[in-house]
């Protein structure tokens, strides 16, 4: 209690709060991560490294691909739709409400933080209810684009459709990017929950606001690569602890 009493303070006396999720936010609402254990990719392998330019190579197979999707990808897809947001997504929405988070970037793309009421949140890795446009970046429901011609073509420029989440081998999308970097280089003081801190450039941005003498505050069950660089480790669940700081803020504010 004393550590999350410490952290509120010092979530207080930040001008601009970002936070930093991952996959172990979403655990407690029932989807696997994809590393580390009970991870999808630990138990199955990863995807190939050049998915990205085998969709190019050949779109009208990749798209034949995601409609005789495997077991493994029908449990991760089911587990997508069922998901509902936990107390730790709603905990950050109302921090968010507050005006004391001023946004939210995830490395997850199962569109949980938009759906729990949070509003500035930039979804780096894509989401996985939303069509992207390769050639323009234009980004659509799945339910706008038709499926029946494949590969579907974008509306705005006949450009190739894919969906939203970034693959191997493809680049952030530029406009993610800059928006990420952009709220990153405002913060100084960085909420880090739920993310092995292992996969780049989601990874960089804790040690950006670091070096630049911001505050660390990181909630995750585990010790991560960014662990002994937070100024407050909360070790636990995200579900269970976001809550508790949310409580200690009103209390404190």
């Amino acid at each position: 209690m004393k550590d999350i009493e410490q952290a509120a303070k010092l979530i207080l006396n930040s001008a601009y709060v970002l936070c930093l999720t991952g996959a172990g936010i979403s655990v407690e609402s029932g989807i696997r991560p994809f590393r580390g254990p009970g991870g999808l990719w630990t138990e199955f392998g990863e995807p190939p490294m050049d998915g990205y330019q085998r969709l190019l190579q050949n779109p009208k197979k990749h798209w034949e691909e995601i409609a005789r999707r495997g077991s493994r990808d029908s449990e991760f897809v089911r587990a997508l739709g069922e998901a509902k947001p936990n107390p730790a997504h709603l905990a950050l929405a109302e921090l968010e409400q507050l005006g004391i988070l001023k946004y939210l970037i995830t490395q997850n793309i199962d569109n949980l933080h938009l759906a729990d009421g949070s509003y500035h949140v930039a979804e780096i890795h894509g989401n996985s209810q939303k069509l992207r446009c390769v050639r323009c970046g234009n980004r659509y429901a799945r339910e706008a684009i038709s499926l029946e011609i494949l590969p579907p073509q974008c509306p705005r420029c006949r450009g190739l459709i894919k969906t939203d989440t970034v693959m191997f081998g493809e680049p952030i999308p530029k406009d993610m990017l800059r928006l990420c970097q952009r709220e990153t280089d405002k913060a100084d003081c960085m909420i880090v929950v739920g993310t092995s801190a292992f996969v780049y450039p989601a990874a960089g941005f804790p040690l950006e606001v670091k070096q630049k003498g911001g505050i660390l505050i990181e909630i995750n069950p585990y010790a991560t690569e960014i662990s002994p660089l937070c100024d407050i480790l909360l070790k636990g669940k995200a579900g269970e602890i976001l809550p508790q700081l949310v409580v200690s803020i009103k209390a404190i504010r």
